[in-house]
C-alpha cells in the first residue's frame, strides 16, 4: 500500500545543454549517461557523452544516429563557451597588469609574465615543459632565439600575442618614432636583419644598453666585415674550382671624387671585392693595367676567367696589356656596354634624333608644368609617361614606347576643354606640343623606332642579367635580334640595312670575342638545333682559341680534343633520353654538370665558360649604394670606412638576391622574336596612318578630323597678314 501512494520523484534540473540528448543511468549519479538515439551507455558524465554526441574523436566512440542539427548545435555551444573563457582570461589579465603597472612593481610583472608563458607552453602540444627561471633572461643566445622566432612566425599566434596588442601597439609606435626620425625608407621594414634585430633584442630582456658612436663605427663594423666575409667563403671556393670574373668600372661621387669599383662576379653569385680612390692620379691605359692585374694577383691568376670592363680607350689599352702579360686569361669589353653604343649610334640617324627630340620635348612640357601634369595623371589614370628604368641604357626606348602606350590618352587630353581653357594651351610652347600630339609623322616614326629599338633592348635586358649567366647566349641573341628587325620590316632592306651596318659595326670591332663564340658552340640548346653549326668557322675557331689561352697544360688539351666528337656526336650521356630531352629546358652549366661525366676535361671547360657573365653593369649598380652611404651628413667618412660599410651592404644584398634566383631556369630568347608582335603592321600600307586612327571603335570620326575642326594647333593671334589671306581664300 506504501508503494502504490508513493511519488515519484521530481527529475533534477541540470543546466548543461548536453542533457536535452541523453539522460543519467542512475536518477543519482551523473556519471554513466544513457544516449537517447542509440542507447549506448558512456562512464565519465555529461562530457564524454558531448564527446559521443559530437562525434569528437580521441576518448569515446561517436554517434552515428545523432542529428546534424544536433551535433551542430553542441559544436557552438562548444565553441560560444571557448570564447567567453577566453574573453574572461584577458580581462582578468589585463586588470592585473594595470594593477601592477600602477605599483611600479617590475619583479611582479616579470613574475606574472614568466608564469603565464609557462602556462602558455604548458597548453602548446609537443613542446617540452622546462620551468625558466631569472637566469634565462641573460643566458639565452640571441642566434637561438633569432631561429625560434623563424619558426614560431609559421604558427598560430599565441596566446600573449592575442592578449598584448596594447604593448605591441606602444612598442611598434616607439620603433616607428625611430624611423620617421632618422628617415628611413618604408622598404627596410621588410629586411629579415630587422625582424632577427628583434627577435635578439626580445631574448635578452630588459636593460639592454645601445651600441655607442664609436662602438658602431668601427668594433661592430669591422665584426660585419669578417661575417660577410666568412658567408662569401662558398663563392671564394668556387673561383677556385669553375673561375670567375673581374669586374671594373668608374664613377665620380659627390666630392668630385674619382672611384672605381671591382667586383668578381662566379657560378655561386657576385661579389663586391674593393674601391680604389683614383682622383690623385690619371686614368690612363697603363695605369688601369697596374690596378687590374694587383687586383688579379690578389685574387690568383689560375682563377680569373676573364676580365670585364667598358669600351673606353683607355680600358682598351689596359686590356690589351693584360692579356700580353697574362697569356691564360681574356680581357672582355661589357656587353652590355656595347648594345647600349649601338643605341646610340641607331640614336644618331637624323630622322631618329629629330623624334627622340620632340618626344623629349613633349615630355619635358608636360612635366615642366603642374597644369599640365595633372592632366596628364587624369587622363592616363596616374600613369607616368618616365619610366622607372629596367636597364640603364635603353632611357630613350623606354620613353617612346610609354608615349605609344598612352598615345590615345594624350590625344584626349590635348582635345580637352581643360586644355583649350588652359593659357599654356595659347602659347608657343604649348601649340608645339599640340602638334606633336597630332602629328602623323611622329607617331609613325615613333613605331619605326621601337620596331627596330625593341629587338636590341630585349639583348640588353638578357646582358645585363645578374642572376643569369649569359655568356652562351649573347651570340644566338644578336642573331635573333637582326632577323626580328628583319621581319619587322618585311624584308625591306631599305627600312633596315642600315640598322643592320651599324650592330655588325660594333659586333666585329668590339663584341666578337672567343668566349662569346666558345659559349655558343657548348651550349647544348643551339649546337645541336644547328646541324651547320660544327663547320662555322667562327664559332669553332673561337671554341679552339679557348681551349688553347684558358688551358695551360698541352696534356689536357689534347685529352679536350680527344672528348670533343662524343659532344659533337652526341654519344654517350650526350645521347641519354634525359640530356636530349633538357638540352633546351635547363641553363647549360647545369646540363654540362648532369651529363658531362663521360667527358670530365671538356665538361670542366664548358662549365667554366658557360657559368661566365659578359656584362659589367654590376659595378654600377653599386654607384647607388655608395649614393645611399656618402650622403652630405657623411662627407667626412674617411674611404676605407666608405669601402667597409658598401663591402657589407652590397655583399648581404647580393646574397639574398641570389638565394632567390632560378638558377635551373634557362634564358628565353623568344622575347626577342615576340617583342615586336603588338607592333608589327602599324606602319604596313593597308593600314589606317596613325593620323587617320578611329577615336571610337564604331565610329568614322578620325583624330585627323578632330583636330582639324578643332583647330589644335593653330596660332591663336591673328595678323593682318593671315586675315588678309583668309578673305583672298574666300574669295576665291
Amino acid at each position: 500500500m506504501a508503494a502504490q501512494g508513493s511519488t515519484p520523484v521530481p527529475a533534477i534540473p541540470r543546466p548543461d545543454i548536453g542533457w536535452k540528448f541523453c539522460k543519467p543511468l542512475d536518477p543519482n549519479d551523473t556519471s554513466q549517461c544513457v544516449c537517447n538515439f542509440c542507447s549506448k551507455v558512456t562512464k565519465g558524465g555529461i562530457t564524454r557523452m558531448k564527446e559521443h554526441l559530437m562525434g569528437k574523436k580521441g576518448n569515446v566512440a561517436p554517434c552515428h544516429k545523432c542529428p546534424k542539427e544536433v551535433r551542430d548545435e553542441l559544436w557552438g555551444y562548444l565553441n560560444e563557451k571557448k570564447q567567453k573563457d577566453s574573453e574572461a582570461y584577458a580581462r582578468v589579465r589585463l586588470d592585473l597588469l594595470d594593477e601592477i603597472c600602477d605599483r611600479g612593481d617590475s619583479d611582479e610583472e616579470r613574475a606574472f609574465d614568466e608564469g603565464r608563458s609557462e602556462i602558455a607552453a604548458m597548453r602548446d602540444k609537443g613542446k617540452k615543459k622546462v620551468p625558466k627561471g631569472q637566469l634565462d633572461l641573460y643566458l639565452r643566445k640571441p642566434e637561438s632565439a633569432i631561429t625560434r622566432n623563424r619558426v614560431e612566425k609559421l604558427k598560430q599566434a599565441s596566446i600573449r600575442e592575442a592578449c598584448d596588442k596594447e604593448a605591441t601597439a606602444r612598442v611598434h609606435q616607439y620603433i616607428a618614432r625611430f624611423w620617421y626620425q632618422a628617415g628611413l625608407s618604408f622598404n627596410m621594414i621588410k629586411l629579415e636583419s630587422f625582424q632577427d634585430m628583434l627577435a635578439a633584442i626580445g631574448s635578452f630582456g630588459p636593460h639592454l644598453k645601445a651600441p655607442s658612436f664609436h662602438d658602431i663605427r668601427v668594433p661592430l663594423l669591422t665584426k660585419e666585415v669578417e661575417y660577410t666575409e666568412e658567408l662569401l667563403k662558398g663563392q671564394k671556393e668556387q673561383w677556385g674550382r669553375f673561375g670567375c670574373s673581374i669586374m671594373s668600372d668608374a664613377w665620380t661621387d659627390r666630392k668630385g671624387r674619382s672611384i672605381i669599383n671591382f667586383m668578381v662576379n662566379c657560378s655561386a653569385g657576385t661579389m663586391f671585392l674593393k674601391s680604389i680612390d683614383s682622383s690623385d692620379f690619371v686614368k690612363t691605359g697603363e695605369k688601369l693595367f697596374e690596378l687590374l692585374d694587383s687586383i688579379i694577383d690578389e685574387i690568383g691568376e689560375d682563377k680569373v676567367v676573364q676580365v670585364i670592363t667598358d669600351n673606353g680607350s683607355s680600358y682598351v689599352r689596359a686590356g690589351k696589356l693584360l692579356q700580353e702579360k697574362r697569356p691564360n686569361l681574356y680581357w672582355t669589353p661589357c656587353a652590355a656596354h656595347c648594345v647600349d653604343l649601338i643605341l646610340e649610334d641607331i640614336g644618331k640617324i637624323p630622322l631618329i634624333k629629330k623624334t627622340i627630340g620632340k618626344a623629349i620635348y613633349l615630355v619635358g612640357f608636360i612635366y615642366g608644368h603642374s597644369s599640365t601634369l595633372s592632366l596628364l595623371r587624369f587622363y592616363t589614370d596616374k600613369r607616368e609617361l618616365v619610366r622607372h628604368v629596367v636597364t640603364r641604357f635603353a632611357t630613350s626606348y623606354l620613353t617612346l614606347e610609354r608615349l605609344q602606350q598612352e598615345r590615345s590618352h594624350l590625344k584626349k587630353m590635348f582635345v580637352s576643354d581643360d586644355w583649350t581653357n588652359n593659357n599654356l594651351s595659347k602659347e608657343t610652347k604649348g601649340r608645339q606640343a599640340t602638334k606633336i600630339v597630332f602629328s602623323t609623322a611622329f607617331w609613325n616614326t615613333v613605331s619605326y623606332i621601337l620596331l627596330i629599338m625593341g629587338p636590341l633592348v630585349e639583348v640588353l635586358r638578357k646582358a645585363d642579367s645578374e642572376r643569369k649567366p649569359s655568356m652562351g647566349y649573347t651570340y644566338e641573341a644578336m642573331d635573333k635580334a637582326k632577323e626580328a628587325i628583319k621581319k619587322s620590316f618585311q624584308g625591306n632592306e631599305s627600312k633596315y640595312l642600315k640598322i643592320w651596318e651599324i650592330i655588325d659595326g660594333r659586333w666585329t670591332c668590339q663584341l666578337h670575342q672567343p668566349l662569346h663564340a666558345a659559349g655558343h658552340y657548348l651550349n647544348p640548346e643551339f649546337y645541336y638545333s644547328n646541324p651547320d653549326l660544327e663547320f662555322d668557322y667562327e664559332v669553332t675557331k673561337g671554341l679552339y682559341d679557348c681551349i688553347d689561352r684558358l688551358i695551360p697544360s698541352v696534356e689536357i688539351r689534347r685529352k679536350i680534343l680527344e672528348e670533343l666528337p662524343l659532344y659533337k656526336t652526341g654519344t654517350g650521356m650526350f645521347g641519354e633520353p634525359f640530356a636530349i630531352e633538357q638540352r633546351s629546358k635547363i641553363a647549360p652549366a647545369h646540363w654540362w654538370r648532369m651529363y658531362g661525366l663521360s667527358t670530365p676535361n671538356l665538361q670542366r671547360l664548358a662549365i667554366k665558360i658557360v657559368s661566365l657573365t659578359c656584362s659589367a653593369s654590376g659595378c654600377e649598380r653599386n654607384w647607388s649604394v655608395f649614393e645611399q652611404i656618402h650622403t652630405k651628413k657623411r662627407n667626412r667618412l674617411e674611404h676605407k670606412r666608405l669601402q667597409d660599410l658598401v663591402f657589407v651592404k652590397y655583399n648581404q644584398a647580393l646574397l639574398r638576391r641570389y638565394n632567390v634566383r632560378d638558377e635551373l631556369d634557362l634564358i628565353s630568347l623568344s622575347d626577342i622574336d615576340e617583342c615586336n608582335e603588338w607592333l608589327v603592321g602599324r606602319m604596313d600600307a593597308n593600314e589606317d596612318y596613325v593620323g587617320n586612327e578611329r577615336v571610337f571603335a564604331d565610329e568614322d570620326l578620325t583624330w585627323d578630323i578632330v583636330m582639324d575642326a578643332s583647330g589644335l594647333g593653330d596660332d591663336r593671334m591673328t595678323t593682318r597678314q593671315k586675315t588678309k589671306k583668309k578673305k583672298q581664300e574666300f574669295k576665291c
